[in-house]
Order: C-alpha cells, then sequence, then structure tokens
C-alpha cells in the first residue's frame, strides 16, 4: 500500500539500523543499557540481542503490520483517500524506533548519549508530526482515534480528529520543550503527561462530540 519512496526510506533505514547493529556487535557489552529512569540513569539491563536488534526489528513489524491492516479493514477504501498522512506516520513511526536505537548503540559502546532526553525529544517531535496529520484520517477501524463514538458516527469522527490534532500538537511542542529544557527526571515525567492528555482529551471529546451530534434523536434514529 505504502507509496514506493516511503518503502525505500523505511527499507534504508532499516536497513542501515540493522547494518549499523552488525558492524558494533564485536564492541557491544554482553548486558547492555535497554530502559532509562526518570533520573535519565540506566535502570533495565538486556543482552546485545535485545539492546541492539528490538527496535530495527520492532520498526519492520510495524511497517509489515501496516501494510496489512488496510487490507482487512471494512472500510479499506478510506485509507486510499488518506494514504500520503498514513505513509507519513509509518514513515514517522519507524525513523523513531530506528533513531532511538541508534541512540541506545552509541551509549552502549561508550558515547554520552542523553538516551532518555533524545527518546523524550523523539516523542515530541513525532506527536507534533501525527497532530498535523491526525486531522486528514478517514474513518477506519485501525489507524487514529478509535472510541465507540467516532467508530459509530463519521461526523464525530471528524470534529474528534480536528481538535485531537490540535492537543497532540500541543502536547509535542510542551513535550519538546521540556525535553530540551528540563532536567531529566522532568522531562521523562512529560512524556507521560504528554500522552495523558493527547489521548484522554480526544477520547473526552469524542464522547461530548457524539451526544451533541446525537441529541434529539429518537430511538429509531
Amino acid at each position: 500500500m505504502a507509496s514506493r519512496g516511503h518503502v525505500v526510506y523505511r527499507a534504508v533505514l532499516v536497513a542501515g539500523a540493522l547494518a549499523l547493529a552488525a558492524v558494533l556487535w564485536p564492541r557491544l557489552p554482553e548486558r547492555m543499557p535497554t530502559h532509562w529512569g526518570l533520573d535519565g540513569r540506566v535502570d533495565g539491563w538486556g543482552g546485545r540481542f535485545e539492546g541492539a536488534l528490538l527496535l530495527p526489528l520492532l520498526a519492520l513489524g510495524i511497517w509489515a503490520l501496516a501494510e496489512v491492516l488496510p487490507r482487512i479493514d471494512p472500510r479499506r477504501a478510506n485509507f486510499a483517500k488518506m494514504r500520503g498522512a498514513y505513509d507519513v506516520t509509518i514513515s514517522a513511526a519507524v525513523t523513531m524506533l530506528v533513531g532511538l536505537d541508534a541512540a541506545m548503540l552509541a551509549s552502549a559502546v561508550g558515547y554520552p548519549v542523553p538516551v532518555s532526553r533524545l527518546a523524550a525529544a523523539g516523542t515530541g517531535v513525532l506527536l507534533v508530526v501525527l497532530g498535523n496529520l491526525l486531522p486528514r484520517a478517514r474513518p477506519n477501524w485501525w489507524f487514529g482515534i478509535r472510541t465507540p463514538w467516532t467508530l459509530s458516527n463519521d461526523r464525530v469522527w471528524t470534529r474528534t480528529h480536528r481538535v485531537g490534532g490540535y492537543l497532540m500538537v500541543a502536547a509535542g511542542v510542551a513535550l519538546l520543550v521540556a525535553a530540551l529544557a528540563l532536567p531529566p527526571a522532568w522531562s521523562a515525567s512529560a512524556v507521560v503527561v504528554a500522552a495523558v492528555v493527547a489521548g484522554l482529551g480526544s477520547t473526552v471529546y469524542s464522547y461530548v462530540a457524539w451526544r451533541q451530534e446525537t441529541k434529539g434523536m429518537g430511538p429509531s434514529s
């Protein structure tokens, strides 16, 4: 489903990540840092396979899943109407995962990379990108803000994705500022706050919009 340009872009990213892991493999420690706490310090460890290959393989899995899901969606025709936005969303997610993997590899071989801060900043950029693309999403069962209310009413879907896009962009900008300007503990906590604000706000608004759209409808409507 993805356009040729996005296919090539994702293939280059994933192949580059796997090649980087192969080149650095002899230098990687047996136990690699895989998780950073709120204070920016490592608090989780894993083997070389997990530390070097998990994120590229996850990116590859997301890409594969993104190709399959539209084909089995009952409203698959709507994917053609939002193909550009869908392609950019998946490519952005792959970019985020590959970039984080590169930062983890650099940290594992001794470079002083602030992985937790970069992860927060990358998440902020991703939220801004997704927020700008969200209003272009058309009703479907896999991609977008899928609540009982958006899935039951196309006008509620449209309204929710417009407002959800604003919320996501605002959360992303706030998270980006926090990641660049605040201590690691604050920037890491900001990831959670941003996700809750964008996610919960969109969900609540979808219900409010549904109530407004269906107000006055009788049982037979």
